[in-house]
């Protein structure tokens, strides 16, 4: 997979919403994946200070050395999450989407992975798609799109710190 809007509009993923428009009554409930992209004109500028929430008390920012050298300026993905039913069959991709807005904008939530992404100057021109799939697929097609890029790019995006795994 090439990992472009182009190819994952091709696998089923919709919404292609900027960060800064979206609805979150037009996310699907339903359990998936998602992607963030940045725009075709998008150029990195690290902010010193993440926007994002503290988890545990710990500062979610880096240096920018280490967020330079987790840039990939081929990739136009910079990060692939999940979005399970949860425990109870409440949660989905509007839930864990919500969450990841939440906690761009300085409120404490386990959206931990994704914290790169806040500490980009114009991370609110970033976009978001999603694909709605069946609870048990979840967690291979993560593990999968994980791979995918991997295989692509040599390595994952930007924005996500630990490989998903096939749960079996």
């Amino acid at each position: 997979m090439l990992f472009t809007k182009k190819s994952l509009t091709a696998d089923g993923f919709t919404g292609f919403r900027p960060l800064d428009e979206l609805d979150s009554m037009r996310i699907p409930h339903g359990p998936g994946i998602f992607a963030v992209l940045r725009p075709a004109d998008f150029e990195p500028a690290f902010l010193s200070r993440s926007t994002a929430g503290t988890f545990k008390k710990k500062d979610p920012s880096l240096k920018r050395e280490v967020l330079e050298a987790e840039w990939l300026p081929e990739a136009s993905v910079l990060y692939l999450g999940k979005a399970s039913a949860g425990s109870q069959g409440n949660r989905g991709l509007r839930q864990q989407i919500q969450e990841l807005m939440d906690y761009g904008r300085g409120r404490p939530t386990v959206v931990w992975d994704a914290r790169l992404i806040w500490q980009l100057r114009d991370a609110l021109d970033l976009v978001i798609a999603w694909k709605e799939l069946p609870a048990h697929e979840v967690n291979a097609a993560e593990a999968a799109y994980h791979a995918d890029f991997i295989a692509t790019f040599g390595r994952l995006p930007f924005a996500n710190l630990v490989q998903a795994r096939s749960r079996k």
